[in-house]
């Protein structure tokens, strides 16, 4: 199926509409790597020109002066020209889509809070004090779900626009 992974296959086979997008945080952190710490920022701000750009266009500008400036690291420029297919259908979308899409990861952001209430303590004394305190950190951070997303009424103007009936599910 057109280069996409096991999974991606398998959810395309369910789901033959959906678009698989590619975290673009963890393509950061999996090009960053091949960098050295000195040239983190400017190596970041080149990606987010890339990725951040007004349009497609740009986008390949951007990624093609990214490949000439970074040719000294080539496995992280490897990282974006495998995945720019991912960073293309971020084009098919508003501009307040496209930023939604790649700036909103509420799994990682879950996870990274869980870890903070475990990685303080070194040891639990059994098995039930873990739960209970990922339980309480869960409902601290459910507390903030409930807050709507900056600009949400522009986001859900373009998204009725852009894929009708896709809110036919209200809860």
């Amino acid at each position: 199926m057109d280069g996409l992974t096991g999974l991606e296959a398998g959810l395309k086979s369910v789901y033959p509409e959906a678009v698989v997008q590619r975290c673009i945080v963890h393509l950061i952190r999996n090009s960053i790597k091949y960098i050295p710490s000195k040239n983190y920022k400017e190596f970041c701000a080149d990606l987010k020109a890339m990725y951040g750009a007004a349009s497609l266009v740009g986008a390949k500008a951007a990624l093609e002066s990214f490949c000439e400036k970074w040719a000294a690291y080539p496995s992280a420029v490897r990282v974006w020209t495998d995945n720019f297919g991912h960073i293309e259908q971020l084009y098919e979308y508003p501009s307040e889509i496209r930023k939604i899409i790649y700036t909103t990861n509420t799994i990682e952001a879950f996870n990274s809070a869980l870890r903070k209430v475990t990685n303080r303590k070194a040891a639990f004394p059994n098995d039930n004090a873990v739960f209970k305190i990922l339980y309480l950190r869960t409902m601290d951070i459910a507390k903030k779900w409930g807050k709507p997303l900056s600009g949400w009424a522009v986001v859900r103007g373009k998204l009725d626009i852009v894929m009708p009936g896709w809110d036919v599910v209200t809860v």
